[in-house]
């Protein structure tokens, strides 16, 4: 199989349908599908159109093209006109179109009686929304699983008119990165410019699968390496196990989790070595800090790579032209910010800030909802921290919590003990399209519709290498009884007093795009490629961004915002040091698989036919270890074990994957769901359950890529 074909089955996530004996079942399975789910629509006789939108299921930010029959949408479709998805859709937005009509859409809202949770009307459930709220006064927080749309300017600004400073994201990889840049002294936000790099170092950050905008990543990837054509990036990917993204680049370079920032300083200090400077604030702070912290005796200690192959890294960076490193967590979350900020201080140290092919400091959106808190603010509060002490009775329980299409139930570390956390609000109410882990023990359900059933925006996902705004309209009318959550916070606040500045979301998405317009941009296309236009292509004459929104175009923009503040000092801290053992003498490795499904939506059905026999059968789930690994702790193929940590213990059973490193235990997330539908429940367990939360060395911030577990 050739390159470009990988990179297809990449961006598809459907690498293990090609695997396994799948194709020689389709019949069969197209006939199970029309003879025993009756849910699935019918698709009617007429034309088809093609309707624009995004999807948000993943953090790929990718635009689509929505097939349509009489209004019906039938199948969903990258968009090629989108930037950041070129044609390429991920294996979760492949599927919209039949999550529509999935069996775990919630279909009206829902009030808790004891342990059952039973439909009421949408006036019953604002009222009683209103009234909670009424009496918590400021006793009030909000967790919102998105970072790029403007309804979480909503729920921040209800918070704040509240009395309250408790909003939060969920930990991803993406709140680490603007942390991290924060710490360094950078203003807006961090981009990465993959399309003019023509050597990437992804340390950690899997930018085929998990990190960014990761269809964009793997389309950009495959324009630069033709089938029969020169090859103009080459790809060099640092992780525990060889997984899908290591398959497609060019190199794979076995290194522990948790280690990342090690090996980033470590390559620093290689350069430095040779001569690498930096004009820039706080250089001579971090060649001291990584001399004493980061040599390569201590960086092997750590990473489990020789000196010499340290040296190698810093020399094929040194000698490219257009070199851009990455780095993050291998599983898109819990990975800290001493990984990024490693990462971000080599592209300094190199010379790559605001150079095609490099990093580039972007300006966040302006701020439009009356009282909004800014990214900065809320990016400060630390969720899986205040969890943390909730449970752990430091901190009281608010009365109200807020959870925005988001699932802290299942989604967070040492997950039993968050579950204890949520126990302890007083009213946790749930803006769900699903029944997840969190809308089914919540006090108050309430339905959001999908992005194709409403109004919904986006502005710069992170790893974008440019401004960009896109806004979806309906494609279809809400299939259930959903309303737009930002809509009901909107009318909610409006009720007890607090005037947002809106009436609609409608009318915030309106008011975004007027505000944009201040930057200049254009509406990008095939003939409008913003990557081109950063190596002086010429850009395209300037358009509103409310003309190119409406024409389902991305909006996009060249602008950046001053980064003379940016300083090396803060970049490395504490020391390179190596695992500990004892009692848990393994390492962890989450492994992030888009096709299993993500933290916001379980596995859908279509993509249970990509999951091979060796990743999960007859309800349990595989662990990978390497052959030596599995012989020293006295397991093998196909055996049954518990993983445990210091905070809990799964089930599984083994799979022997010599892409593993020694000492080293793969653990796919996505499965051990108790909610969802019956595609989803009970297939495996949730490896949330052993990550350790610790405290990142030198930031005192929760992480917990690096987990020790044992085999029990």
């Amino acid at each position: 199989m050739g390159r470009r074909a990988f990179i297809g089955l990449v961006v598809g996530g459907t690498a293990g349908t090609l695997l396994t004996p799948i194709p020689w079942k389709l019949t069969d399975d197209a006939s199970i599908w029309s003879q025993n789910w009756p849910w699935i629509p019918r698709v009617p006789n007429g034309d088809f159109e093609l309707k624009p939108s995004l999807s948000k299921l993943d953090n790929s930010g990718v635009g689509v093209n929505v097939v349509t029959v009489k209004g019906r949408p039938c199948a969903v479709y990258g968009n090629p006109e989108h930037p950041l998805s070129r044609g390429g859709i991920s294996s979760l937005a492949v599927n919209e179109a039949e999550l529509l009509y999935s069996p775990s859409r919630v279909q009206s809202p829902l009030k808790r009686e004891g342990d059952s949770l039973i439909p009421i009307s949408w006036d019953d459930a604002k009222a009683l929304l209103a009234e909670k709220l009424k009496a918590a006064g400021s006793d009030v927080a909000c967790v919102s699983g998105d970072d790029t749309g403007s309804g979480t300017d909503v729920f921040s600004a209800f918070v704040a008119a509240a009395g309250s400073k408790l909003c939060f994201y969920m930990p991803a990889e993406q709140v680490d990165a603007g942390r991290a840049w924060l710490r360094l002294g950078g203003q807006g936000m961090v981009g990465y410019d993959i399309e003019n790099a023509d050597f990437v170092l992804a340390i950690g950050a899997d930018i085929f699968e998990s990190w960014g905008t990761h269809v964009r990543n793997a389309q950009a990837f495959n324009k630069a390496n033709p089938m029969g054509g020169e090859q103009a990036m080459r790809v060099v990917y640092a992780s525990p196990i060889k997984n899908r993204g290591a398959a497609v680049a060019d190199a794979w370079v076995p290194v522990l989790p948790g280690s990342e920032a090690a090996l980033a300083l470590g390559i620093a200090y290689h350069l430095i070595q040779g001569g690498a400077t930096s004009g820039g604030p706080g250089f001579e702070a971090f060649r001291s800090a990584v001399r004493s912290g980061y040599s390569p005796e201590k960086v092997q200690q750590a990473t489990g790579l020789t000196p010499e192959q340290v040296a190698d890294l810093a020399k094929r960076l040194a000698s490219a032209k257009r070199p851009l490193v990455i780095a993050g967590s291998s599983f898109g979350q819990g990975g800290g910010q001493n990984a990024v900020a490693a990462g971000l201080a080599l592209n300094l140290l190199l010379g790559r800030l605001n150079k095609a092919g490099g990093i580039y400091a972007l300006p966040e959106a302006p701020a439009v909802v009356q009282g909004a808190m800014p990214r900065r603010q809320i990016l400060a509060n630390d969720f899986v921290d205040y969890m943390l002490k909730v449970g752990g009775e430091q901190t009281k329980a608010p009365a109200v919590l807020l959870a925005y299409e988001a699932n802290p139930a299942y989604a967070l570390p040492q997950t039993e003990l968050m579950a204890q956390a949520l126990d302890k609000v007083g009213f946790l109410v749930s803006f769900s399209s699903f029944m997840d882990e969190t809308a089914a023990m919540a006090d108050l359900v309430l339905p959001t519709p999908l992005v194709m059933e409403r109004t919904e925006d986006m502005y710069t996902p992170y790893g974008s290498g440019w401004v960009n705004y896109t806004v979806a309209t309906p494609v279809i009318a809400p299939v259930f009884d959903a309303v737009p959550a930002a809509d009901v916070l909107l009318q909610v606040a409006s009720g007890l007093g607090h005037n947002l500045g809106f009436e609609s979301f409608e009318d915030v998405v309106k008011a975004k795009a007027e505000a944009l317009n201040a930057m200049g941009g254009f509406a990008a296309g095939a003939k409008a490629e913003p990557w081109k236009v950063r190596v002086g292509g010429g850009a395209p004459s300037s358009s509103g961004v409310s003309d190119a929104v409406q024409a389902g175009k991305a909006w996009v923009s060249m602008a950046t915002v001053n980064a003379s503040g940016l300083s090396l000092a803060k970049a490395a801290v504490g020391q390179a040091a190596a695992p500990a053992g004892g009692e848990f003498p393994l390492v962890l490795a989450p492994l992030f698989e888009l096709n299993v499904g993500s933290s916001k939506v379980a596995i859908p059905p279509h993509n249970v036919s990509t999951i091979r026999d060796t990743e999960a059968a007859n309800g349990h789930f595989f662990v990978r270890m390497n052959s030596a690994t599995a012989s020293k702790y006295g397991t093998g193929q196909g055996k049954q074990v518990t993983i445990a940590s210091k905070t809990g213990s799964i089930k599984a059973r083994v799979s022997i994957d010599e892409g593993v490193m020694d000492g080293v235990v793969a653990a796919p997330l996505g499965f051990g769901h108790t909610a969802w539908d019956k595609f989803a429940q009970n297939k495996g367990d949730n490896v949330s359950k052993v990550l350790t939360v610790a405290s990142e060395p030198g930031v005192a911030a929760p992480f917990w890529a690096g987990s020790m577990v044992k085999i029990a």
